[in-house]
């Protein structure tokens, strides 16, 4: 009995193994219904050291992504992490140019897979507004009086000229920037002395100055938007909304209105070529349309009558317009302090 039981344990491992050698035999000759995941490039994280058990460290959070490959696979990582061009970033910007409070209220509510976050898209919209501007700040040609370079003229007219000219009480020329009484206390001292240093005895390094300036004017609007999400806290100081809420909506209005400011700008340039009579018509008509937007947008976040959405959007206007005046100030004197 037991050499009959034993038999039959042979002969069945012996049919199951030819068994499984034919389906084995016959996979390479047939294609697979399903193809396995890619593997992993490393067995544990390069961060902390903890196993992997996918694409991401269960400890720490760090993508396994090996960046030791060719420039073009990296960069398409770089642009896919912080651009996301799967069609996220195209509906963000839609959505932020037709309604921009809807944006704010689908990532309160917690609905943000399909949109950016509001910080990403902040400083890639700031980016591009801020080097719209320096450079529009570059293209910018300060006249500085000079009377030891007269300009030129044929010599005829600079002999009537200068027949006319003698005929005249002699007068004192006015430059650009007068120091003449220095202060006597130290701050304005300090102040006269960073002031000709600066912008030059006459004003004559206003234009690199300016440029300086607008250089900096992106921190000055990254300390001005947590004072702005403030003054809708105080605003709305009832409606018991968190801070971050006012902040999110901030970062999206201001997003907004840097994007509405280069669309206006890039229109006005257009139309300098097309129809230069109706270009300052059209800019102020678009203007009008996104300070609309914005009105529309504190309506429909945060839910009031159009009587207190108007007070209180004149009231947050003033204070934000004082707010961004201290602001450009402390600016102004940080350019003149920075060496």
């Amino acid at each position: 009995m037991d050499e009959e039981a034993a038999q039959f344990i042979v002969g069945d491992a012996a049919v199951s193994a030819f068994e499984q050698g034919r389906v084995k035999k016959r996979r390479w000759f047939r294609r697979k219904k399903t193809s396995a995941p890619p593997p992993l490039p490393f067995t544990n994280c390069e961060n902390c050291g903890t196993p992997l058990t996918g694409h991401y460290c269960a400890q720490c959070g760090q993508p396994a992504v090996d960046y030791r490959r060719s420039f073009g696979h990296v960069l398409r990582d770089v642009l896919d992490s912080f651009l996301n061009w799967d069609s996220k970033f195209f509906a963000t910007i839609g959505l932020l140019l037709t309604q921009p409070w809807r944006l704010t209220n689908q990532f309160v509510a917690g609905r943000r897979v399909s949109y950016l976050h509001p910080l990403r898209l902040y400083l890639l919209v700031s980016i591009l507004f801020f080097l719209a501007t320096k450079f529009g700040a570059s293209q910018l040609h300060i006249d500085i009086p000079n009377d030891s370079k007269p300009a030129k003229m044929p010599p005829e007219a600079q002999v009537r000229l200068d027949e006319a000219m003698a005929k005249l009480p002699p007068k004192e020329s006015k430059p650009l920037l007068r120091f003449d009484t220095p202060p006597t206390d130290p701050f304005g001292k300090w102040i006269d002395a960073q002031a000709k240093e600066k912008l030059g005895e006459h004003g004559t390094k206003a234009g690199l100055f300016v440029v300086t300036l607008a250089s900096n004017l992106p921190y000055m609007m990254m300390c001005a938007i947590p004072l702005f999400a403030f003054v809708l806290k105080v605003l709305y100081l009832r409606r018991h909304v968190f801070y971050i809420d006012h902040l999110v909506y901030a970062l999206h209005i201001h997003t907004f209105t840097y994007l509405a400011i280069v669309l206006i700008s890039l229109a006005g340039i257009a139309l300098q070529h097309w129809a230069p009579q109706r270009t300052v018509l059209v800019c102020w008509l678009l203007a009008l349309i996104a300070l609309a937007q914005i009105l529309f947008s504190i309506r429909r976040v945060y839910r009031q009558g159009w009587f207190k959405t108007i007070v209180k959007f004149l009231l947050g206007g003033l204070a934000y317009v004082f707010v961004l005046a201290v602001a450009l100030a402390g600016t102004f004197f940080a350019t003149l302090a920075i060496p």
